[in-house]
């Protein structure tokens, strides 16, 4: 703002710089914003810092200062022409930080940090200049800019998701700006390439594109050769930590930035000192909200659902194995066949090895002959067919499970009467499937009718009463009504024994699992970490009931972001676990993929392929290639491929998914939906938005059968389909597909949900570029409104 003159003193041969604002009188705005400058320098003293020498307004009124004339060149040009190391690079910049630094400790943002506002001199000094935009900190967070004047005022290459939005801006902005400024020193280009975009593509590529780590852009042909970190002292240029402090620093979330410069400092000083960074990287649930758990883009977007489904079945598995246990020392019929077939299966415990695991499939064909022939004993034959059909769904025949289930609430019905108690408990064990079938309503229908019976023939305390309260809260969970599972499974935890008692460690841990998917992370850990102190004094320090224990404290942290935490717990699961099945047993297969999970967001991804490989290879042997739990380890793999940017390996592995799911689940499962929706995500990420238009509207299609209405993973599809559609520049379709999954979103999600702001961002671009600006605004709004 305004017009810069060199000006010489001609008695002592001094230079200095002279801003004079012209035409003042068209702009009262103008004057006072020129006034703000001059009162921002006079209270900046700092030798990184231009000064202020002199200010006044000439006879017409027009205001100039006078301020120290910096002959230098601007940063980036500097680093390039000088090849400085990145050690050199790092400590220039760390002048600027501090310069910055101390703007903030007079309340003082600078608001359009960038290279042509940050000059070298010869000697090596460097100097930021042009405080025109910037505001006093109480101003700053008091007000919020309009978007349209915020574009004019900054610049959008540098400038903060808060900015380009016209929210609050605060020091976080400034360390956004920082963040790209490093980015640029490291890799020779900035983070985004804004030329030739439109506002509102500007816009959405700013506050959503996540942009690519440093390591990966300096290994490319065209910038390999950009920064180079020849001259280090020490040997260890860690790309890893350099991509840290930079995407730290440009976190689209201003909370999850460096809250001071002064914290950046700090990080940078650890870097060029070879000491561990304060920064943590980002905790799951920031990535994915409450449906799924990575977040690169579109793309990990739809992996993460997968990976939160891999995480129900970590406390889904507690529940149902000790839930299982209770429900065969309550059986006591004289059923050899069903106590015999349940041990084989369970093996109560005991290390069941893949040999073992294909005799039950051959029991269970073997038994289902037999109870065919049992037409003249129903009730042993009702019974089999419920021991069956359990078995058969935790082999993951799901369609068998549903036929013998089915027939053994029918005898039971018809042997029984309606209201006797083993007819609950088909109801329930008929609902538990349901759930496992994604029919959560029904499933709901059928477990209430389960537990009114069993509290009208039972007292509140029997162990029926118990399980049919158990499975009702896992419905309910799954299908996402927390506050209803979580007031079920007090009530569970209160009827338990009082002390010690697997009744009440189960109960507790299902307790817990809810908590754990409604956000309440505090609380679930107090729970796990009780639930683990009881096991192991009930069971010992190393029984597969404590790996379990240790296995959701695990993913607790995960979810916080404390990967090495996670790590560690999954390792402690990992070795009790082996020790107690060996080295071939499922349950050694899914603690694997458990720890690959950890090791991958640590981004140690060899380490995570080869266990996963090991998993791989143990659950084909045990179930073959087309079981559901193998989809889950191929999952993985497809999610590190993704990672990597290897889109067609993810392609290839998300496509086997889909196979697998369709043959296991038949025509209609929401897994299938969300393995389709998965290979479309690979497919947005390699930019193939053609290919994945049909893979999303067939996952939608899927949804819509197999889903309640207004199901949040059939809202995420909705704002995918209609990015893919947005990229491709057909707006108007775009428009009623994101609008789809914003409406289902709105009532429910949180309101920094990671889809919905997307759903947000991509609305007020699709209206932006249609010209309805007033459609837009409300979106912008809403972003601004919920900080984003």
């Amino acid at each position: 703002m305004g017009v810069v003159y060199l000006a010489r003193r001609s008695d002592l041969g001094s230079v200095a710089a002279i801003k004079i604002l012209r035409d003042a009188w068209l702009s009262p705005a103008r004057r006072e914003r020129f006034a703000a400058e001059q009162r921002t320098l006079a209270q900046l003293h700092h030798p990184s810092i231009a000064q202020l020498h002199d200010a006044d307004t000439l006879p017409d009124g027009t205001p100039w200062f006078v301020m120290e004339y910096v002959e230098g060149v601007p940063l980036t040009e500097y680093c390039r022409t000088h090849a400085t190391t990145i050690e050199g690079r790092l400590e220039l910049f760390r002048a600027v930080c501090e310069a910055v630094q101390h703007a903030h400790g007079q309340a003082v943002i600078h608001r359009d940090l960038k290279p042509s506002n940050i000059l070298v001199t010869a000697d090596g000094t460097v100097k930021l200049l042009d405080f025109g935009i910037a505001k006093h900190l109480e101003e700053a967070e008091g007000t919020v800019d309009q978007t349209r004047t915020g574009l004019r005022m900054m610049t959008p290459a540098y400038a903060a998701p808060e900015q380009i939005l016209g929210a609050r801006v605060g020091i976080q902005s400034d360390v956004y700006s920082l963040g790209v400024i490093l980015y640029e020193l490291l890799t020779g280009q900035p983070p985004h390439d804004l030329a030739n975009k439109t506002p509102a593509e500007a816009l959405s590529i700013v506050v959503e594109r996540n942009p690519d780590r440093p390591s990966a852009v300096v290994r490319r042909p065209a910038t390999a050769s950009v920064v180079r970190p020849q001259g280090r002292s020490r040997a260890h240029t860690s790309w890893s930590d350099l991509d840290m402090l930079c995407l730290t620093a440009m976190h689209k979330e201003s909370a999850r930035r460096y809250q001071t410069v002064e914290a950046l400092i700090r990080d940078i000083e650890h870097y060029l000192e070879g000491e561990p960074l304060e920064a943590r990287p980002d905790s799951m649930r920031y990535r994915m909200g409450k449906f799924v758990r990575r977040n690169r883009g579109a793309v990990t977007a739809a992996a993460a659902v997968l990976v939160l489904l891999l995480g129900t079945v970590v406390f889904y598995t507690v529940r149902l194995t000790r839930a299982r246990n209770l429900a065969v020392a309550e059986a006591a019929r004289t059923q050899r066949i069903q106590q015999y077939m349940v041990a084989l299966f369970q093996g109560g415990d005991e290390a069941v090895g893949p040999a073992d695991s294909l005799r039950v499939v051959t029991l269970v064909d073997r038994g289902i002959k037999e109870a065919r022939n049992l037409d003249g004993e129903p009730a042993v034959q009702a019974e089999l067919y419920q021991t069956l059909g359990t078995i058969s769904r935790q082999l993951g025949n799901l369609p068998r499970a549903d036929s013998l289930l089915t027939l053994s609430l029918e005898r039971r019905r018809a042997l029984l009467g309606p209201s006797h108690p083993d007819v609950a408990e088909a109801y329930v064990a008929l609902g538990e499937l349901r759930g496992e079938q994604a029919r959560y309503e029904e499933g709901e229908t059928l477990i209430r009718e389960g537990l009114a019976l069993d509290r009208q023939a039972l007292p509140s305390d029997h162990p029926a009463v118990g399980r049919a309260l158990s499975a009702l809260g896992q419905v309910l969970q799954d299908r996402g009504a927390y506050d209803e599972a979580i007031a079920v499974q007090e009530e569970l935890v209160g009827i338990a024994a009082v002390g010690d008692s697997p009744e009440l460690a189960g109960n507790m841990s299902q307790l817990a699992s809810t908590h754990f998917y409604a956000g309440h992370y505090d609380t679930a850990d107090s729970l796990n970490t009780l639930v683990l102190a009881m096991s192991r004094r009930l069971y010992g320090d190393r029984h597969p009931m404590v790996a379990e224990d240790l296995i959701n404290l695990g993913a607790t942290q995960l979810e916080r972001g404390d990967y090495p935490a996670a790590e560690a717990y999954d390792r402690q699961a990992l070795e009790i676990t082996r020790a107690w099945y060996g080295n071939e047993h499922p349950k050694t297969a899914a603690g694997l993929t458990l720890l690959a999970r950890a090791l991958v967001y640590q981004k140690r991804n060899a380490e995570a392929d080869s266990l996963l490989q090991e998993a791989l290879a143990i659950r084909e042997r045990v179930y073959g290639p087309m079981h559901p739990v193998v989809a889950s380890t191929i999952n993985e793999l497809g999610n590190i491929a993704v990672g990597e940017d290897r889109y067609d390996e993810a392609i290839a592995y998300f496509t086997q998914m889909v196979e697998i799911y369709r043959s296991a689940y038949g025509g209609k499962h929401y897994l299938i939906g969300i393995a389709l929706s998965n290979t479309a995500s690979a497919y947005t990420g390699n930019r193939q938005y053609a290919e994945a238009e049909p893979l999303f509207r067939e996952a939608i299609a899927m949804y819509g059968a197999t889903l309640p209405p207004e199901h949040p993973t059939t809202a995420i599809a909705h704002i995918k389909l209609g990015r893919a559609l947005l990229r491709q520049r057909r707006f108007r379709e775009a428009e009623p597909e994101t609008l789809a999954g914003y409406d289902i979103l709105v009532p429910t999600a949180a309101p920094g949900n990671g889809f919905l702001r997307a759903a947000r961002i991509d609305l007020a671009a699709i209206y932006d570029t249609l010209g309805q600006p007033e459609k837009a605004a409300k979106f912008k709004a809403e972003l601004a409104d919920t900080g984003q």
